[in-house]
């Protein structure tokens, strides 16, 4: 629900800053706003035997709103963040929630409708700001997860300077998550469970992660990037990623993109991953062509926090192909329309399949395959324009969790206000 000392807080400060009509004059200049409207179909049937849900399906409807001002003038501007968050239920029922579009309700239900107020204050100075507050974060240590009906926030702060060139740095603090289908804040938690084999002495929660990392512009078509990371008392992490661009003639181009993290406990857990990921994508006048190799290493899986998009080449639609000891690999096929005369239509399909997880001493290997299908259209001109329309399908099947059957639909239409 909206907090009302945030709307108080966001009520006052733009109240104050407006008291200054002159000095404030790139702040109003600069502000952006947009609201979009997202409307959202999720089905998942599960195909094994003796599930205990047969199939989750839910229909809503979403507005999201974002207002990003500019900064005041002087040495030092300011400037404050929103996003404005409202979801309704169009039709669940009968067993068939769970699908994290909506908040659940405490009869195994969803709720009717959910709202919430996410605002960040920002100072900059030269070419450094800083952000505190409620905001989504994305980058290679923590990236918000937006998947669903409604973005995934946190509370905390960063800090992005660009002083030197070719040189991105990037720092934060976070204290706790509203996941996409809650409207309260809560502490954060490793994702364990499944067969990564993550254990977690006494309470899964912390209140504080930080990360401290950045990209470095090697040359015009290689980028090295590195961060640390520390969910406190849970998990350490050092990531590192090069990816490099190299074109190849007119409407070529050859992308290999080199991934690794090493994880370890912090003290209640018993973490311990190496994750190594390769992607190359060969493109050529609207092709493009991608295959991919990701092997876990260590005593445990892929380490990272419940909810958010982990920085895994083989995380898809459904699986993230990171338990214990698993090896994987992916086949990705890409079209753009736009070379036949129908620009804004793109096809893409990748089948995924791993191997090799550690089930236990008398269960054997674990294997699992993922194939995922999608559609998109954006409408180019008319009433209709910049309406997208998406059409994702997934299919899993596995000897180790659930067979799945997936499909979602999304409506997307972003309109400018400011």
């Amino acid at each position: 629900m909206i907090k009302t000392r945030l709307s108080l807080a966001v009520t006052t400060s733009i109240f104050g800053l407006s008291l200054s009509p002159i000095a404030n004059a790139e702040f109003i200049k600069d502000t952006t706003a947009t609201l979009e409207a997202r409307n959202y179909y999720f089905n998942r049937d599960f195909r094994q035997e003796g599930a205990s849900q047969s199939r989750r399906e839910e229909w809503a409807q979403g507005f999201i709103m974002r207002v990003d001002s500019g900064y005041t003038e002087g040495a030092v501007g300011v400037g404050l963040d929103a996003i404005g968050m409202f979801g309704f239920k169009l039709d669940s029922g009968g067993g068939t929630a769970g699908t994290n579009l909506l908040v659940p309700d405490r009869s195994g239900g969803s709720q009717d409708n959910s709202s919430d107020l996410a605002v960040a204050a920002k100072a900059k100075f030269s070419d450094t700001a800083v952000r505190v507050g409620s905001m989504q974060f994305k980058n290679m240590a923590i990236s918000s997860s937006d998947g669903r009906l409604l973005p995934q926030v946190f509370r905390g702060g960063q800090l992005i300077s660009t002083e030197f060139e070719r040189l991105l740095l990037d720092g934060g603090y976070l204290s706790q998550v509203n996941h996409r289908d809650s409207g309260d804040f809560e502490d954060l938690k490793v994702k364990a469970g499944g067969k990564r084999g993550i254990n977690v002495g006494g309470d899964n929660s912390s209140d504080a992660f930080k990360f401290l990392g950045g990209n470095y512009r090697v040359t015009e078509d290689m980028t090295a990037s590195y961060y640390y990371s520390n969910l406190e008392d849970l998990y350490k992490q050092n990531s590192f990623n090069l990816v490099q661009v190299l074109p190849l003639g007119e409407g070529q181009s050859l992308k290999a993109d080199l991934r690794y993290t090493r994880s370890t406990d912090d003290g209640r857990s018993n973490v311990d991953n190496k994750a190594l990921g390769a992607m190359f994508t060969y493109s050529l006048a609207g092709h493009s062509v991608g295959l991919g190799y990701q092997k876990m290493n260590g005593d445990t899986g892929a380490a990272y926090i419940g909810g958010t998009d982990p920085f895994l080449v083989n995380y898809v639609q459904i699986s993230d192909f990171a338990n214990k000891d698993e090896s994987s690999w992916q086949a990705r096929y890409d079209f753009d329309f736009k070379g036949v005369g129908i620009p804004g239509l793109k096809f893409m399909t990748r089948y995924l399949s791993g191997d090799n997880v550690d089930l236990g001493a008398t269960a054997g290997d674990g294997k699992e395959w993922e194939r995922d299908i999608e559609l998109k259209y954006v409408f180019q001109q008319g009433p209709l324009k910049n309406l997208s329309v998406r059409w994702r399908n997934a299919m899993v099947r596995s000897n180790f969790t659930n067979d799945v059957d997936e499909n979602r639909l999304i409506l997307s239409y972003t309109l400018p206000l400011l």
